[in-house]
């Protein structure tokens, strides 16, 4: 690797954590926020849901606008809107004001996410290089949400929740002033037109989908608003699918999906980081409505977490070389189920907070080593006029999951904690909320494994691999 090209690499391996841990900068200190600025107990999750809806539904429409008008346009672009909107929730005085710079800052990892991971492939050849270029990207992926979680809890703790917007500033211009110099610009060379069709359909269908799931809670899951909601998501979703097969100019090569390593390794990707996202948010719930852990409390308590995600991060590249891609995808996966799982039994048993630390340390050790190697496994093995679709393909099942986790997972525990509350104390009824939420979350991760190991392995032996 070449100066020049460990210069760019930091650049945005530096976008990447800023991006992945804005999600999580808050989450700790939505209590906080809700009591500063006067949010009712009901609509505290839109401080997530906002960021959400923005960046998982218009992810893809970013993308391709930055192959037609210029990737390092819309990176720098996304990046400065991001320090903008970061500055508009530092300031924010309302809650109306505060939703607002979520749904900003949603759009601006929508712009830059895709742009980022595009420039990244553009900067680094085919090959090994690329490849250990990709696998550490995905690393800062799930490091940014972790230490995110971190970092929130000290800010809010030591100074004002306020920091947690006022953290991506300084990074952020720094990101934007050394943009020109270190990244050229890049788009596509064939000019494809865009998919107008194909944005529509996935960009809404995303929108009702994390819409439906995040109003179940207040509206019961039989409410119209909340099943038509759903309902039409999945319709969309479905649509947008069909349209990708047919149309000559993609918005999402849904068509590599086709090749079962691509297929099979962004169902990996899928299940790891949507499960471990709405995880920790719901330890975060446990540590602070049960527990009465503060801010701050929380933030020191997840350190460990930072530091076993980085160590998976560091020994994957080792375990796969050693073990193969789909012996590390499933063994990130079974000890990522070491976290939910551990803290169900844990809080059901009266364990102790060390207790459910050390399990959610263990499995935040396996969820960084697993997305390393669902990176690998959804990107290599390909013929290099598809790497592109497949990297493409990777970063969308990225963005989606970060952006799906915590409202599926929140508005399970959610939906419990209200049928509950009446009937006994709050602490008691986060409690059974955070468990059944983490009692699915166990079964998912599970589910997933089994469906890895059993047909990972029968499509790599059908290629002779």
């Amino acid at each position: 690797m070449t100066p020049h090209q460990r210069s760019v690499l930091v650049l945005l391996l530096s976008s990447t954590f800023l991006l992945a841990a804005d999600l999580p900068l808050l989450n700790v200190a939505i209590p906080v926020i809700g009591s500063g600025l006067g949010f009712s107990v009901g609509n505290l999750h839109w401080i997530t849901t906002a960021f959400a809806l923005t960046s998982a539904g218009f992810t893809l429409l970013f993308g391709r606008m930055a192959d037609l008008y210029g990737r390092r346009l819309m990176f720098m672009a996304g990046i400065g809107l991001l320090v903008a909107s970061s500055v508009l929730g530092a300031v924010a005085q309302s809650p109306s004001v505060l939703i607002v710079a979520r749904v900003l800052q949603g759009v601006a990892t929508a712009m830059a996410t895709p742009s980022a991971l595009a420039l990244l492939t553009t900067s680094f050849p085919d090959g090994p290089l690329r490849a250990k270029a990709l696998g550490v990207n995905g690393t800062m992926i799930s490091l940014g949400f972790t230490v995110g979680a971190v970092a929130g809890g000290l800010l809010t703790g030591l100074l004002s929740w306020r920091w947690s917007f006022l953290l991506n500033v300084p990074i952020g211009l720094a990101i934007v002033a050394f943009a020109p110099v270190l990244l050229k610009e890049s788009r596509s060379t064939d000019r494809p037109r865009m998919d107008v069709p194909g944005a529509v359909t996935v960009s809404a269908g995303l929108v009702a989908l994390v819409y439906g799931v995040s109003r179940s809670p207040d509206m019961g899951w039989g409410d119209p608003l909340v099943l038509g909601c759903v309902l039409v998501g999945a319709a969309l979703l479905v649509a947008f699918y069909r349209i990708e097969l047919r149309t000559e100019t993609p918005l999402a090569p849904v068509g590599i999906l086709r090749r079962p390593t691509v297929r099979w390794g962004n169902f990996g990707g899928m299940a790891l980081i949507t499960m471990q996202t709405g995880g920790i948010f719901l330890v975060t719930l446990y540590l602070q409505e049960v527990h009465g852990y503060s801010a701050l409390a929380t933030g020191i308590a997840f350190s460990a977490l930072g530091v076993s995600a980085f160590l998976g991060g560091a020994f994957a590249p080792r375990i796969i070389g050693r073990y193969g891609n789909r012996t590390t995808l499933v063994a990130g996966l079974v000890f990522q189920l070491v976290g939910p799982l551990g803290v169900f039994l844990v809080t059901g048993g009266g364990g102790g907070i060390v207790l459910v630390l050390a399990v959610m340390t263990v499995g935040s050790f396996g969820h960084v080593m697993g997305v390393v190697a669902y990176m690998v496994t959804s990107t290599t093995g390909l013929p290099n006029d598809e790497q592109g679709l497949a990297t493409g393909l990777a970063t969308m099942t990225q963005q989606v999951a970060l952006a799906m986790g915590t409202p599926v997972l929140s508005a399970i525990a959610s939906s419990r904690i209200h049928t509950l509350e009446g009937a006994g104390s709050h602490a008691d009824a986060v409690l059974s909320g955070v468990r059944l939420s983490l009692g699915v979350d166990a079964v998912v991760v599970v589910a997933a494994a089994a469906l890895l190991w059993i047909c990972l392995g029968r499509a790599l032996r059908r290629a002779g691999r």
